[in-house]
């Protein structure tokens, strides 16, 4: 303790003697409380010297930005587009402010402004005009994103376009594979996932993402875009996704929603950590070149337990309902937007996630180019 604490100590300690002594706040007291009081005045408060003052590092703006562990970075955020076919279509997604449903020309649009901000990367989500049984949009060689994919490489050839490789949003029934009597096939769904697979990959997607939880998708995936020369072209795997109610919004701004059951039978139980794990190490032995968890928030433990099981790059899905809890909160003024998202994602990356999928990713590059 300096001598100038010690100062501040000793007036301090005396200005709570005094008061007591004085009878100040004793007023309406029985005798023996003000005894109690009086003796409580005289307890000896022993004066404590840190051996250590972590504060020092933290005293300074620079300081702290110094000996910072963690750093956001554009390059690190994909952002998601959720296309649609027409002309000049830009819908807002009213659960996801911000949002939107758009046409490809819209696209292109908010394209130009994500490669501005210094955004390396786009995820595209498609919405068919119709949907089948059979998943037809997503495999078709004009299918939405195949179309948008060609539009983005041909306007911004450096920009990194990932698929996402799923059903649900093609099927007529929202499931993420083929369904019969009820129930969701896993190996027939295999071949028709390699075969979007393929299809994105000939259409110039950089990254193929699948999110549909089929077991052996990974491996059948890596085996077809091999056997159609696309040896290069890298696997994002949706590793552990978990059968989260966080995903409300998404299903609004996909139309996904399954029109029976849900999803648990496919995707994970939110109660299971060494599960998760097995579905990484298993999704790396089939080839998958990145590994993801989904969602990021209530699943940080599982990203660490990952980080410190491979060392793949790792993604975190920031998805739509946590996106969405913050717009509403920071919309009715109870958090400060900026500070929270910021907090989130470095909560994220700090976890071990290399790469986020996120919807605040424009606001995120805008704020740390500023």
């Amino acid at each position: 303790m300096t001598a100038a604490e010690s100062d501040i100590f000793s007036v301090y300690t005396y200005k709570i003697r005094d008061s007591y002594e004085k009878g100040q706040g004793m007023k309406e007291t029985t005798t023996k409380e003000r005894a109690q009081v009086q003796k409580a005045s005289e307890f000896q408060i022993p004066r404590v010297t840190p051996d250590m003052r972590m504060r020092r590092l933290r005293s300074k703006a620079p300081l702290r930005s110094m000996v910072r562990e963690t750093h956001l970075r554009p390059e690190q955020f994909i952002y998601p587009f959720f296309l649609v076919e027409g002309q000049g279509i830009k819908t807002p997604i009213s659960s996801m402010p911000g949002i939107h449903q758009q046409s490809i020309d819209e696209m292109l649009r908010e394209a130009e402004e994500v490669v501005k901000l210094g955004l390396g990367s786009v995820l595209l989500f498609g919405i068919p005009k119709d949907k089948d049984s059979q998943a037809t949009g997503a495999w078709h060689e004009e299918g939405i994103v195949q179309k948008a994919t060609r539009e983005l490489k041909k306007n911004f050839p450096d920009l990194l376009v990932v698929a996402d490789t799923c059903l649900c949003e093609y099927m007529d029934h929202g499931h993420c594979g083929i369904v019969h009597n009820g129930n969701i096939l896993n190996d027939p769904s295999l071949e028709i996932i390699a075969r979007t697979a393929v299809s994105q990959a000939a259409a110039g997607a950089d990254i193929i993402a699948p999110s549909d939880m089929m077991d052996g998708r990974i491996a059948a995936i890596r085996q077809a875009l091999d056997a159609n020369g696309f040896e290069n072209i890298p696997i994002m795997a949706y590793s552990a996704k978990y059968a989260s109610g966080l995903y409300g919004p998404f299903r609004e701004a996909a139309e996904s929603t399954p029109q029976f059951g849900d999803r648990s039978s496919y995707q994970m139980d939110p109660a299971n950590g060494r599960e998760a794990l097995r579905e990484i190490e298993l999704d790396i032995a089939e080839g998958a070149d990145i590994v993801m968890v989904k969602p990021a928030l209530p699943y940080l433990d599982i990203i660490s337990q990952a980080r410190q099981m491979t060392k793949l790059p790792i993604a975190a899905y920031n998805v739509s309902g946590e996106y969405s809890m913050v717009k509403a909160a920071a919309a009715n003024g109870w958090i400060d937007e900026k500070r929270v998202v910021l907090e989130l994602l470095t909560g994220i990356t700090r976890a071990g996630a290399d790469i986020i999928i996120t919807y605040h990713a424009k606001d995120v590059a805008s704020w740390l180019k500023n």
